[in-house]
């Protein structure tokens, strides 16, 4: 009996521990918010304590997923190897590696060719996307690959200048992925065999941009939203049937952060030309409409992503953190801290990774910019040129936050004591 209790109350707790898991890229939702709480309200300092570091972990810009004590991570060793790998939480230990392929568009201009997704776990798989377009669903416990595709071979697909960023969404049963091109700009497979369901031919036929798909509910119909080279665009998400675009922020060259909806309306940025644009989608006969509300120039606008909470939008644009209301683009607050950057939300706080490698701790209040913390992590990674920044968005899982910077991983516990 003391035994039957013993392992009872250690599932309890390993429950508790794993609560707070980070299953994709943005988080459980897509919207870079988390439902953890317990965690620090101000940093020291120094920043939060280190717990464990790793510099050798390949290279990549993508965000790690964390889920029941691993972090899963792509990253690439030279051209010829991008992979998945499996990490411990408690130590960063390597639990498994599986190459998915090469890095896409090595020759591209300016030179970053390097891993940039973040895998996507559901239930005991993991479905990743390397930056050439392979498309695969593994055994989240062995690494295993369950079933294979590649998006340039399989769908005619056209990725941008630095090739493939998506991050695979998983919809129900349905995988949504973005080759780009004329045959098939968007696809839904079936998650547990890669069969496809239906390929979606947007007007225009142009190559994938670099943000990751999302499903909203609006105007009428379940869509799925996604941002291509030249403009975001919805399709109907049960047949894949071209619905709207909007192109005011689709100058690129590198369309990267995901739209945020609610309701009726899509928020997209472009930050080559420092602005963002929110737009009302309405039924209009057998389709649908949007119609623009705003496009203004210093609302939360860089590829770092943006957060909505209530009625207030967060993020940052080229100066640094900044607030505006969702409905008007109004500014309410900008602040310069760790500059431009990308965004992350929990328990009441902002997490900054800045493009410069600074982290900061802000209160998320339309009021103003309360900042409760900044550091920089030890051992910053050399940069290819003066143009190259730090990308990555943060993430926190299980109390810990998680840092990612070229083939740089460091692990805080940011917990409150």
């Amino acid at each position: 009996m003391k035994s039957t209790w013993m392992l009872l109350a250690a599932g309890i707790l390993s429950a508790a521990l794993w609560a707070g898991d980070w299953p994709q890229f943005r988080g459980p939702q897509r919207n870079g918010v988390s439902q953890e709480t317990g965690l620090l309200p101000e940093w020291p300092k120094q920043g939060p304590k280190l717990l464990w570091q790793l510099s050798d972990i390949g290279e990549g810009y993508g965000t790690p997923a964390v889920v029941g004590g691993r972090l899963y991570l792509m990253s690439n060793r030279g051209m010829d190897n991008e992979f998945v790998h499996a990490l411990s939480v408690e130590d960063g230990k390597t639990i498994w590696t599986a190459r998915l392929g090469n890095v896409g568009n090595p020759n591209q201009q300016p030179p970053y060719p390097m891993a940039r997704s973040t895998p996507t776990i559901e239930g005991d798989r993991l479905y990743a996307q390397s930056s050439d377009g392979d498309l695969a669903c593994l055994d989240a416990a062995s690494g295993k690959v369950l079933w294979r595709k590649n998006l340039r071979r399989d769908f005619g697909g056209q990725p941008g200048t630095w090739a493939y960023a998506e991050s695979p969404l998983i919809d129900g049963d349905v995988l949504v992925a973005t080759p780009g091109g004329a045959r098939a700009t968007l696809v839904a497979l079936n998650k547990k065999t890669g069969d496809v369901i239906w390929q979606s031919a947007v007007p225009g036929g142009e190559p994938a941009g670099y943000a990751s798909a999302s499903v909203i509910e609006a105007a009428g119909r379940k869509q799925y939203v996604q941002f291509l080279d030249k403009g975001v665009v919805g399709v109907d998400a049960k047949t894949g049937r071209f619905l709207w675009r909007y192109g005011q922020t689709g100058g690129g060259p590198a369309n990267i952060a995901m739209p945020v909806s609610r309701g009726d309306y899509v928020y997209s940025t472009n930050a080559r030309r420092f602005g963002a644009g929110l737009v009302r989608l309405s039924p209009t006969g057998d389709g649908v409409s949007a119609a623009q509300v705003y496009f203004e120039r210093d609302v939360p606008n860089t590829l770092g992503g943006q957060i909505l909470l209530g009625d207030i939008i967060y993020g940052t644009n080229q100066e640094g953190p900044v607030a505006a209301e969702f409905a008007t683009g109004k500014i309410r607050w900008r602040a310069e801290s760790a500059g431009p950057g990308a965004v992350f939300y929990a328990e009441g706080r902002l997490y900054f990774h800045g493009e410069n490698g600074e982290v900061a701790l802000a209160e998320a209040t339309p009021d103003a910019y309360h900042e409760k913390g900044r550091f920089t992590p030890p051992g910053q990674p050399k940069r290819k040129d003066s143009k190259e920044r730090a990308w990555t968005y943060p993430v926190v899982a299980a109390g810990r936050l998680f840092i990612r910077d070229l083939g740089n991983l460091w692990c805080y516990d940011v917990r409150a004591r």
